[in-house]
């Protein structure tokens, strides 16, 4: 009999790596269950017919196979991940002896070097690194390739073995090799890995005292908060935040969620509740056709001022139940690019004699009810991610990404003594658009 283990995942990639505060908790966050386990049916003589031809091949590759150090275990160990291969990205087996590790990381004791990864066009590639992390002061920014991990390739690979690969025990070395198709620079990366506290709840520029700016325009009075991620804390220090705005009189607001790889449900649903006082703000799907709803309550809701949400293709999960949320209730206008579509719940299951499943067993979807889940081969019709509002819709080319990564490394600097960033020719095209929609806004409601 499995031990079933329900949880909500709302990551973009199979691995947060070195997150110690926000990736753990995501594994964590299902105290109720999605759905109830089906009741297992028995086998046919057609199913006994399958699994023997199964327990065949193994039975001659165990025999007759040249190399004799071929074992049983793992045998049965690779058909298991050739099974969770025909399945979504998300969905992976956990061996025995990862499960060990797995625990571990889900008790937020790993370390690693602080960057999101997904699979795009059968590559690792970086949805976003941590600011502040190992990988963001080496340089290591979001589209980039990781092509060799510790000189081998890693072309093919899945994410939860390209994770295994770059997490370690912290103060350990890891080498890996990233390709930038911006540019198409080829650079080997030598860090250290470190446990990484994650901040997720930013501003436009850092103070010298480690605090930071989040009004990004004192005249207009527009705040500007930048979420990273959504973990266990970054719904009551955004609400820490907002209470300083409104108290600065803030007038507009903007909400970037561009390069959010996502986090936790709880965090994106109490993040939609602080601008909604009712209505639902997300809907859970599961393969049965079951709907539940998380829906706002008008307590703790916050006073109405225009909003703009910026979010890009990085923004992921959890950042898109929120821009959807805010978008569908007209409670902010969307501007940038289509996100990622990675909506979708994994469940972990428990196998008897050890090891586990990554087991994607629901799906969310827009309080509209439309799909924000990316179809395996999507037609150019079919809906998913989140769209900019009509007219708001800026795409970065790739040349355009690494120079807004490097501003914000800039902006992202602890300085002291009022040092202020270098001077910088570049501007943010998307941020620029949020700023002026907010403008016009603000001044037709004098």
């Amino acid at each position: 009999m499995t031990r079933r283990l329900i949880v909500l995942s709302l990551l973009a990639g199979a691995g947060f790596i070195a997150h110690q505060s926000w990736y753990p908790s995501a594994l964590g966050e299902g105290k109720e269950p999605v759905e109830a386990p089906p009741v297992r049916r028995d086998l046919t003589d057609k199913d006994y017919m399958m699994f023997r031809r199964l327990v065949d091949v193994m039975d001659e590759v165990e025999r007759k196979y040249v190399d004799k150090g071929v074992t049983r275990q793992q045998l049965l160990e690779a058909a298991i991940r050739g099974v969770m291969s025909e399945l979504d990205p998300y969905s992976s087996y956990i061996s025995p002896k990862e499960i060990a590790r797995f625990r571990t990381d889900v008790d937020q004791k790993f370390g690693g070097i602080g960057i999101q990864v997904g699979v795009k066009n059968n590559l690792i590639t970086v949805i976003s690194p941590s600011i502040g992390s190992p990988a963001y002061k080496a340089g290591v920014q979001a589209g980039d390739q990781i092509v060799e991990i510790e000189g081998k390739s890693a072309e093919g690979i899945s994410v939860p073995e390209a994770v295994k690969k770059l997490k370690g025990e912290p103060g350990t070395e890891v080498t890996f090799t990233i390709a930038r198709p911006s540019t198409g620079e080829r650079k080997v990366i030598k860090v250290v890995r470190k446990v990484v506290i994650l901040e997720t709840v930013l501003g436009d520029l850092r103070n010298a005292d480690d605090s930071w700016n989040f009004l990004i325009d004192d005249k207009a009075r527009i705040g500007y908060i930048r979420i990273s991620a959504f973990s266990g804390d970054t719904a009551a220090r955004l609400r820490v935040v907002l209470r300083e705005l409104h108290g600065q009189g803030m007038r507009g607001l903007i909400l970037d969620l561009r390069f959010n790889p996502g986090g936790l449900l709880r965090s994106a649903v109490e993040t939609c509740d602080m601008f909604l006082d009712e209505g639902v703000i997300v809907r859970i799907k599961t393969r049965n056709g079951t709907v539940n709803t998380r829906k706002a309550r008008e307590r703790g809701t916050f006073k109405t001022v225009p909003m703009a949400v910026l979010v890009n293709r990085y923004s992921a999960s959890a950042s898109e139940i929120v821009s959807a949320c805010l978008q569908d209730h007209k409670k902010a206008v969307v501007i940038g690019e289509r996100t990622w579509g990675k909506a979708s719940v994994q469940s972990i299951v428990e196998l008897q004699g050890g090891g586990a499943i990554k087991l994607t067993t629901a799906s969310y979807h827009r309080p509209n009810g439309e799909n924000i889940h990316k179809p395996k081969n999507p037609k150019p019709d079919d809906k998913w991610g989140v769209m900019p509002d009509d007219g708001y819709r800026i795409r970065l080319p790739l040349d355009e990404f690494s120079k807004l990564h490097a501003y914000r490394h800039q902006r992202d600097i602890i300085r002291a003594n009022g040092e202020k960033p270098k001077e910088s020719k570049f501007v943010d095209r998307q941020l620029k658009k949020a700023q002026e929609y907010l403008s016009a806004k603000m001044a037709k409601a004098k």
